[in-house]
């Protein structure tokens, strides 16, 4: 079941319509760009920690380009619903995804970073009807312990939350120094809430971190999704950041063993945070893949 109103979006003076999918216990909220169109829509899933405003940018000029295009927040994160039950493992999300793909008029193009990249590469491969392509956003079933150590510690360090917008750009720099630092702050109370005791947390529920020792498994699941993707049939694209720390040349070519007709695109500038760091090199990449298979 979906509902919606519109919402104005400052950031970008541009008109949101802002979405609600039930989907069993939890209400996932989302943001619909543009209008219904001849092409493919489009549906894009953050990674964990983020919200659906880390892909604003990037929807706001597909949907300028005549693109349908819904972002949503994953269960847990931003303005979507805690899982009552603490459940935060892959199948949670999964089922998630299906529901807001049941509510869609037409098969979509996937786009996925990291945790919503592999929510996407596990209903390609285990609902093949569900989908018209699969983008993957420097994400692969091979990661690498490094790097999503370092995105956890990033996470876990500051769960007694910031005092200020300050700290908070402060943590941001220091996990990702070669992004430029921004001057005005207030973009930052997208991804933090300010609760009654004065300090600002991350826009997540931290039983989504705090409730599995060995959390990189219980999401990411290797077993499952590499059974995924070996079915997955439909127009592929993997969008690797070149200063990742996630994603390896060995990733990179056991996720095509997986996939053969998989292709690549390097965003040589960017790190894990791909769309955020280098937005119009990885918009282009996605626009090019798009015309390629007339999506």
């Amino acid at each position: 079941m979906t509902s919606e109103r519109t919402r104005h979006t400052p950031t970008h003076d541009a008109e949101a319509v802002q979405i609600f999918v039930e989907s069993g216990s939890v209400t996932i909220i989302g943001d619909r760009w543009g209008s219904p169109a001849d092409s493919a829509p489009i549906v894009m899933l953050h990674g964990g920690g983020q919200t659906r405003h880390s892909w604003d940018r990037s929807a706001k000029a597909l949907a300028e380009q005549g693109r349908e295009v819904c972002t949503f927040d994953s269960r847990g994160h931003g303005d979507s619903s805690w899982a009552p039950d603490g459940n935060y493992a892959l199948d949670g999300f999964v089922d998630d995804l299906v529901a807001i793909l049941a509510t869609l008029p037409a098969k979509p193009v996937l786009i996925g970073a990291s945790l919503g990249g592999i929510t996407s590469l596990c209903v390609a491969g285990e609902h093949p009807d569900l989908a018209s392509a699969l983008v993957m956003v420097d994400v692969v079933v091979d990661v690498e312990p490094e790097g999503i150590d370092r995105i956890k510690t990033f996470m876990t360090d500051h769960i007694d939350g910031f005092a200020s917008l300050e700290e908070v750009a402060d943590a941001i720099a220091a996990y990702n120094p070669t992004r430029r630092r921004p001057k005005n702050l207030d973009g930052l109370r997208k991804n933090v809430r300010l609760r009654e005791d004065g300090r600002w947390y991350w826009h997540w529920d931290p039983a989504f971190i705090a409730s599995d020792d060995d959390e990189p498994r219980r999401h990411t699941d290797p077993a499952r999704l590499t059974a995924a993707a070996r079915q997955v049939t439909i127009p592929t694209l993997i969008v690797r950041g070149g200063k990742s720390d996630v994603v390896s040349d060995s990733g990179i070519a056991s996720m095509k063993a997986l996939v053969p007709h998989a292709e690549i695109a390097d965003v040589s500038a960017a790190g894990h945070m791909v769309a955020g760091d280098d937005n119009q090199v990885f918009a282009g990449a996605i626009e090019e893949f798009l015309a390629r298979h007339a999506l």
